[in-house]
């Protein structure tokens, strides 16, 4: 018959538990398993994306609205084939993307007026 109240420090194998003991012997399986990595001296990356260094402000600034936009559109889509708190998140998304497009779009305005003040 077994003890319900038995603890796993009576059935545990071990005298004492050591988790920097532990932590090294993980390390070692790992090392083992996997080879040992060092990461300073790993490939260092920028990014999945960069941008081109060639490419003015203006243009960056339109494409983001319009990428703001297929979100909000995406979003607000969605929200119309389901129901309850789902929806209000796919609503606030919505929402938010046009929010920021809104921001975008009030820079590009501002670019715009700058540079037609500019022009003598």
């Amino acid at each position: 018959m077994t003890n319900s109240t038995t603890s796993t420090e009576d059935t545990s194998p071990y005298e004492s538990f050591d988790s920097r003991k532990l932590h090294e012997a993980a390390e070692r399986a790992l090392d083992h398993h996997f080879g040992k990595s060092d990461l300073s001296q790993a490939p260092r990356r920028e990014g999945l994306f960069s941008l081109n260094p060639d490419i003015d402000a203006e243009a960056l600034l339109a494409n983001a609205s319009e990428d703001l936009l297929s979100i909000s559109i995406i979003a607000a889509d969605l929200a119309d084939d389901i129901d309850g708190s789902r929806r209000s998140v796919a609503l606030a998304l919505s929402r938010m993307a046009d929010g920021v497009r809104l921001m975008v779009e009030g820079t590009l305005d501002q670019i715009e007026v700058r540079s037609v003040a500019a022009k003598p």
